[in-house]
């Protein structure tokens, strides 16, 4: 057991810090440390930094995705700018750098480079000297998530770990682990009970899109596009904390003019994502490494629409070659594209079978596992 256990994720996007807060569950559920410290790196760096670090990064994901895009092929070049992104990190997070010294745990876990640089490089002038963990939370490892100091990596897949050895990382401090998401999906839970349970009908396709996480262009596209599916089907869209999109959402499903073959239910915020995902059988979205992982332990196929330049294209290209998913770079298109994979059984079981391979919804529990053994 770890006396004091330190999670260190960012708030730039939402990903980093539910991976972080799944591996903290894990943690005390397997009573694996004295004491678990989530932190989110940001709140101790400058105010600039942090509002570049998340603000910034959201009003690029939702304003100007190609830029983002861009910029992350541009960076992405290994052990290039190590250097110059290390000395910008160290400017401005000196509070990350006191606190760390400070709390002095028994480990230390990232589910963000910049934290994981700033450790790097405290270990390698011996101002700490706990073991540091790396957790990549997409498919892909980009440059950015290279350190030279650690004690070990968590990637999401094989071809991420082989990737790492070609780079120079030793393939013994390296786990296929999957991307650690909440240890509740791990729990099987049953589709037409949960269908049950949240007024849907049981025998339905169900379709889960995640509207408040839609961002480019009015999901009520997405919707319209949707309700001209020929199947009978139902649409679980969730709106997040916006009322607003709640209420523009709940209009259009009061003027549905296909009701009786497709139904829209709109939900407003919820905490139980896992048992919507494990009523619906299709998940419209975007790529991101948490959402998707979740949707792969609930054997959800995926359609990808509109994802992020970088690291979600890369996602997506992952699950396309791996054929748990397909593409709709047409949203007018969708209601085709699902109703002819829905015409084809024998293509859906082949999907849901390479879902079943692809899934890692003990992630979580397995990582800290992986650290237990290492401390042995």
């Amino acid at each position: 057991m770890f006396k004091k256990v330190l999670i260190l994720s960012a708030s730039a996007g939402a990903g980093h810090v539910r991976a972080a807060q799944a591996i903290e569950r894990a943690f005390l559920e397997m009573h694996a440390a004295e004491e678990v410290r989530h932190i989110d790196a940001l709140e101790y760096t400058t105010k600039i930094f942090k509002n570049i670090a998340s603000k910034a990064y959201l009003d690029l994901v939702n304003k100007a995705p190609l830029l983002l895009g861009w910029f992350y092929e541009l960076t992405d070049k290994p052990w290039k700018s190590e250097r110059l992104r290390l000395a910008i990190d160290m400017l401005n997070t000196q509070p990350l750098v006191k606190m760390i010294k400070q709390y002095q745990p028994d480990i230390m876990v990232c589910t963000h480079f910049t934290p994981a640089d700033i450790i790097s490089w405290l270990k390698e002038r011996n101002a700490i000297h706990s073991p540091h963990a790396i957790v990549v939370t997409d498919f892909d490892v980009h440059a950015s998530w290279l350190c030279r100091h650690f004690e070990h990596y968590f990637v999401a897949i094989e071809e991420a770990r082989v990737h790492l050895e070609k780079l120079g990382i030793p393939a013994h401090k390296m786990t296929v682990s999957g991307i650690p998401i909440d240890p509740v999906f791990a729990t099987h839970k049953d589709k037409k009970a949960m269908r049950e349970k949240y007024g849907l009908e049981p025998d339905r396709t169900t379709i889960l899109v995640s509207a408040g996480g839609f961002g480019v262009g009015p999901v009520e596209n997405l919707l319209a596009s949707l309700l001209e599916t020929k199947h009978q089907a139902q649409i679980v869209a969730i709106c997040g904390k916006s009322e607003e999109l709640k209420g523009r959402l709940e209009n259009v499903a009061a003027h549905n003019p296909h009701k009786r073959r497709v139904s829209i239910n709109v939900v407003g915020y919820t905490t139980a994502m896992d048992e919507y995902m494990a009523a619906a059988d299709i998940l419209v979205g975007k790529t991101g490494g948490l959402t998707t992982s979740e949707a792969l332990a609930r054997g959800l196929i995926i359609v990808v629409v509109n994802p992020i330049p970088g690291q979600e294209e890369r996602n997506a290209d992952h699950l396309l070659e791996e054929g748990a998913a397909i593409r709709c770079n047409n949203l007018p298109a969708i209601a085709y594209k699902i109703d002819r994979l829905l015409d084809n059984p024998s293509r859906i079981n082949a999907m849901k079978k390479n879902i079943r391979r692809l899934a890692r919804p003990r992630a979580a529990y397995d990582i800290v596992s992986k650290l237990i053994n290492l401390k042995a």
